[in-house]
């Protein structure tokens, strides 16, 4: 049996060069220079529950979060909808993925629990994620719940991909 041509393992590099050289729009750096760092985002961090409910809408200099699965939202630019006195207010501040899922307002279903929804429910939670929150709002952090136990230690059993309707690599 014959083994692979000579330099087989070159080719896909050599393409991917061809076409990152090729590609308009992708900055190059000159000869001599250093690359420019991609510029990021602010950091995202860990809220608690009670660092949360600090972004709730009601200080006019805050911004205003909501957190939907467990990532938190900067929903500032939306604050017609979401600041103080706004019809989406009661979201804010806190996880409301049950709400956002049943399309509720009832503080009952102002909450991270998201036992006992309908497959219609689920499936309505990740579009609004999806096509609201994700494509409108800058992520700025997580809820703590996502990856802590209630006592504050590391949740060791924790994996992204064994979450309830998530899926990591949408979510950077």
């Amino acid at each position: 049996m014959a083994g692979p041509a000579p330099g087989w393992r070159l080719r896909p590099l050599a393409a991917l060069a061809l076409v990152l050289a090729l590609a308009p729009g992708l900055p190059a750096a000159q000869a001599g220079q250093a690359p420019r760092p991609a510029e990021r985002g602010p950091p995202v961090r860990l809220f608690t529950e009670e660092e949360l409910a600090r972004y709730g809408g009601e200080e006019e200099d805050q911004p205003i979060y909501l957190a939907v699965k467990g990532v938190v939202f900067d929903v500032t630019s939306g604050k017609e909808f979401y600041g103080r006195g706004a019809p989406y207010n009661a979201l804010t501040g806190k996880d409301s993925t049950r709400g956002v899922a049943k399309m509720s307002l009832d503080p009952a279903d102002l909450t991270h629990d998201i036992t006992g929804l309908t497959a219609k429910e689920l499936e309505s939670l990740d579009d609004v994620f999806t096509r609201v929150y994700k494509a409108k709002y800058p992520i700025v952090g997580y809820t703590a719940r996502r990856i802590l136990n209630e006592d504050g230690s590391p949740n060791l059993d924790f994996k992204p991909e064994d979450q309830p309707h998530f899926d990591i690599k949408d979510e950077f």
